[in-house]
């Protein structure tokens, strides 16, 4: 009888182990990759690749030829697509901010967190040369530098956590944010 106990038990705990759910870790599970709705869903940011290279002075490189991509915004209910955030625009304003880095920095290189205001984009660096992070303001369009003492803590540079009370009445509760980020970062 104990024999037939112990084999009983063998059998389900082998079957339950092999019939477990296997959890998938793909990066569109830790990542946005080329596109992300709003959480009102009522736009859509992604990227997309420019018609024309850019001839640059390259970090490892002497040029680099390439096709940088830009952050575009879909509005759902204009039907309209519109340029966010463009190499035409943004060296120059990045360039303001970093000090003692010389070579080109397109918006592709960064991880962008959109937050629960729909308005805010935290965009961190994923070239380790680059250290400043910005803060992007999508309705006025302005490039901010991200405070290093920011209340968000980042983990494993693929989801951002932000712990605290939105309101005075409300519960302490936190909040997991998944970035946005070109397919070239992972190519």
């Amino acid at each position: 009888m104990k024999k037939l106990i112990i084999s009983l038990f063998i059998i389900i705990f082998v079957t339950n182990s092999t019939y477990g759910e296997e959890q998938d870790y793909n990066a569109d599970n830790l990542f946005h990759i080329g596109q992300m709705n709003s959480y009102d869903e009522n736009f859509s940011l992604y990227f997309k690749t420019r018609e024309k290279s850019i001839l640059a002075r390259g970090e490892n490189f002497n040029y680099v030829t390439d096709f940088p991509q830009d952050l575009y915004i879909y509005n759902y209910k204009t039907k309209t697509s519109t340029s966010l955030i463009s190499y035409e625009w943004f060296p120059s304003q990045a360039k303001f901010f970093l000090e003692g880095y010389d070579f080109p920095v397109f918006p592709e290189d960064f991880a962008y967190y959109l937050l629960k205001d729909n308005n805010t984009l935290i965009m961190i660096s994923a070239i380790k040369n680059i250290n400043k992070n910005f803060q992007f303001d999508i309705i006025n369009k302005r490039l901010n530098e991200y405070p290093s003492s920011g209340k968000f803590e980042f983990i494993i540079s693929s989801i951002a956590k932000n712990c605290g009370h939105s309101q005075l009445k409300e519960n302490y509760k936190c909040n997991y944010y998944k970035p946005l980020i070109s397919s070239n970062l992972i190519n």
